[in-house]
């Protein structure tokens, strides 16, 4: 039986890998870790099929060290310790560290991640480790601190067009064909820029097409993904487009929707934490100020999922999904840290007004710092008008309100301390 297209035209070596030219292009960081022949432990991070495997088995095949590799999925505590066991044992004097591959090791648990700790400290192995999933929320400290971690990125438009063309005129099964890239853009928008599903899409449409040459159309393309949705998709579950409708249902206020959308989750075998940690985002991110409560609730669900596990945490999953989606929206405060984060690297490290100064010592004091300043406490109303900014940055405004109802009556507080600095 026949590879799947993916599979044959996985890179061998870094001249061959496309995309990710921040971390293995000319004068890169992996890049020149590799070509020194001296690695350490590194976790690489990004959506799927953008490279994360092919690249750390380019580095075992180039480093030629022994390579081992394990699945969080499947692979236990025991099986973690058999191949440190193994490693230790088949590693040769002065040689590299053998490297120990492990996909998805956001599901390891804490222990199994604890079991990884004092072989990857002592050099035993050299651990690379792939995961789709913020490892600051998934791997352990200890472990964490003990990696690098490399962000990869969806690759573009450049890159996904040079492995069109790389597929239909090097493969053998596909240059039987004869294929003619007429139209691409549907296969470009539905790949989003993982390269394993647009070469699954590639060949399932040339498998759906008789005649020969195969002429690839944006139409072709939709129906054959109409005709078989999941086909395409790895695991038989579109993890982030569906995670993007669900979020884009709470962001536009219909719950039915929300549901459907974390059933469609639920039912396709999705983490319940991912679940729960978009929700807070999205509290954060789409709600925010016009319902202060949603991202309490957000998070008591995430609380509750990790103390109960499924199925019952698919009820207070659902009572959040519904709460954010049928809440009042504003993203006042996402709009102005991303504001205030923009005037930051725009004004550089602007000086602290004396005032606002700590004065812990004599001559802070002398010189000023602390002096002038009103503790608001001693006024009515607990307020009094200051310089709180900057002296460049007096009259910047950065959060604008969004006149829901809860964020109406903050709106017309600030105006009442501020006045026109504060009117819209």
């Amino acid at each position: 039986m026949s590879q799947p297209l993916a599979e044959r035209l996985r890179p061998r070596t870094l001249d061959d890998y496309i995309g990710q030219k921040h971390l293995v292009g000319q004068g890169a960081v992996l890049r020149h870790m590799i070509e020194s022949g001296h690695i350490s432990s590194f976790i690489l991070w990004g959506p799927p099929g953008v490279g994360k495997t092919t690249l750390a088995q380019i580095i075992a095949h180039q480093l030629e060290t022994p390579f081992y590799t394990l699945s969080a999925v499947t692979s236990g505590v025991k099986d973690v310790r058999d191949v440190i066991d193994r490693a230790q044992k088949g590693r040769f004097f002065n040689g590299p560290s053998p490297i120990l591959f492990i996909d998805e090791i956001h599901r390891f648990s804490k222990s199994q991640q604890d079991s990884l700790l004092g072989a990857v400290e002592r050099g035993i192995v050299t651990l690379i480790g792939a995961t789709t999933e913020n490892p600051s929320f998934e791997v352990i400290r200890p472990l964490l601190s003990r990696c690098q971690l490399y962000v990869l990125k969806p690759l573009d438009k450049d890159d996904l067009l040079t492995l069109l063309q790389r597929a239909i005129t090097t493969d053998t099964e596909l240059k039987e064909r004869q294929i003619e890239l007429k139209e691409t853009d549907a296969l470009l928008r539905y790949s989003g820029g993982d390269a394993r599903k647009l070469l699954n899409i590639l060949e399932l449409v040339v498998q759906a097409s008789e005649a020969t040459p195969v002429i690839i159309s944006d139409d072709k393309v939709v129906a054959c993904l109409q005709q078989n949705p999941l086909a395409y998709d790895k695991d038989g579950e579109m993890h982030y487009d569906i995670i993007s409708a669900f979020i884009k249902s709470i962001r536009g206020s219909d719950p039915d929707a929300a549901l459907y959308w974390m059933a469609r989750m639920i039912e396709g075998g999705e983490d319940p934490q991912f679940i729960a940690r978009r929700m807070v985002i999205s509290a954060s991110e789409d709600i925010g100020l016009a319902n202060p409560n949603a991202l309490l609730l957000a998070n008591a669900a995430f609380d509750t999922v990790m103390k109960i596990g499924w199925p019952e945490a698919r009820i207070a999953l659902a009572e959040a999904c519904v709460y954010l989606a049928t809440s009042p929206k504003s993203n006042s405060a996402y709009l102005g840290i991303d504001e205030a984060l923009a005037v930051v690297r725009q004004t550089g490290n602007l000086p602290v007004p004396l005032h606002l100064r700590n004065a812990p010592t004599s001559l802070m004091k002398q010189l000023g710092y602390s002096d002038g300043y009103k503790y608001p406490h001693d006024y009515p109303g607990h307020f009094t008008q200051q310089q709180y900014m900057p002296d460049a940055l007096q009259q910047q405004r950065i959060w604008h309100a969004q006149h829901s109802p809860a964020e109406q009556k903050i709106y017309e507080r600030m105006v009442s301390y501020w006045g026109k600095r504060f009117e819209q």
